[in-house]
């Protein structure tokens, strides 16, 4: 399906079997992780959502793309994301010329899928003209050349509270599939207690199947059983932990310190330049944790394409409409939780 060529440049729905995408977002220094067709894949077998992957030509060759998931329910209304679950997104374009009909695609894809709004998930400069929120920021550390200057950089709380770790007796494993059960069981205490449904399994099974995503899952034991865990995905020379959790019994202990200090070294030991925390909210507990290893502040602009009479959404745990859902889910027994929380999590971007 193709849209109306604009200054020589036509988008279609991209139909193949992703070589031709990955190729051009491989060429582009703005490329992030989620810009990939590995993950239209991923999201399709983990939640069952349609994609509509933009893709921008001129002259037959691509200019731009931008990758479109549709998410839609009672309960969370009816929307496209570029991309869910995921930190980033949106319009990748290396040619200016491709912004404007890849958006105005996007409206149409709006349009024919009854949607109320399209959200972008940009990293770096936003899109002009556009709602915006600017309300979050990814945190990225540049590694050192060796774990050791690395080590010199932390300040003598932060190397105390890994040493503490370490003489407490906990020891870090890594590994694959093998090690998803540990994992899973950490992340969905912890999503329950900060009253947050949780995904399923199957996701995560998904990530860690797909080669090019170069997954693994990191964890930090207590004799056999994990206390804190996280999963490691890489692209280019940066690794991300996306999915990064920790048993807050265990708290005093400083499991998390150790989680992240090993993932830093694993990141090291394999020529990585840049070490991504995630998402944070400035001036919140996770933002502060992430600063101390002396992670810098990216911006994150979540933009809008909104359809007539529609205003962005405010789909998060703030927003008073959702607080006695949080509270009552956080009172919820583990095991009810992971029933309950895949099937109330896949429609929450």
């Amino acid at each position: 399906m193709r849209g109306v060529p604009v200054s020589g440049v036509a988008v279609e729905i991209y139909r193949g079997d992703g070589a031709e995408w990955d190729r051009f977002v491989a060429s582009r220094p703005g490329a992030t992780s989620y810009h990939r067709y590995l993950w239209k894949d991923v999201v399709q077998e983990s939640f069952g959502h349609a994609g509509y992957y933009l893709m921008a030509r001129r002259g037959g060759e691509p200019v731009g793309v931008l990758p479109l998931i549709h998410m839609k329910s009672v309960l969370f209304g009816n929307f496209l994301v570029s991309v869910p679950f995921f930190n980033y997104g949106g319009v990748l374009a290396g040619d200016p010329a491709a912004v404007q009909p890849l958006l105005d695609e996007g409206v149409k894809v709006m349009a024919r899928c009854g949607a109320a709004h399209l959200e972008l998930r940009h990293r770096g400069e936003p899109l002009p003209g556009l709602a915006t929120r600017s309300h979050k920021v990814t945190m990225i550390l540049d590694l050192a050349e060796d774990a050791d200057s690395q080590w010199r950089g932390f300040t003598p709380k932060l190397r105390n509270q890994v040493r503490k770790a370490q003489k407490s007796g906990l020891h870090v494993v890594s590994g694959g599939c093998e090690l998803l059960d540990g994992f899973y069981r950490v992340f969905c205490r912890n999503m329950r207690d900060l009253g947050t449904p949780v995904y399923g399994r199957r996701f995560f099974e998904n990530v860690l199947r797909a080669p090019d995503a170069q997954a693994r899952v990191v964890s930090v034991l207590l004799g056999k059983e994990p206390v804190a865990s996280g999963i490691m995905t890489r692209f280019r020379d940066t690794v991300e932990v996306p999915w990064a959790s920790s048993v807050r019994d265990y708290r005093e202990l400083c499991p998390n310190n150790l989680l992240y200090w090993e993932a830093i070294r694993l990141a090291i030991g394999e020529g990585a330049a840049c070490f991504d925390f995630g998402r944070s909210t400035p001036g919140e507990g996770t933002y502060r944790f992430k600063k101390q290893w002396g992670a810098r502040a990216v911006a994150l602009h979540w933009q809008y394409l909104l359809a007539p009479g529609a205003h962005p959404p405010e789909l998060n745990p703030a927003n008073p409409k959702f607080r006695l859902a949080v509270e009552g889910w956080r009172r919820l027994p583990v095991a009810l939780t992971r029933f309950l929380g895949p099937a109330i999590v896949r429609n929450i971007p």
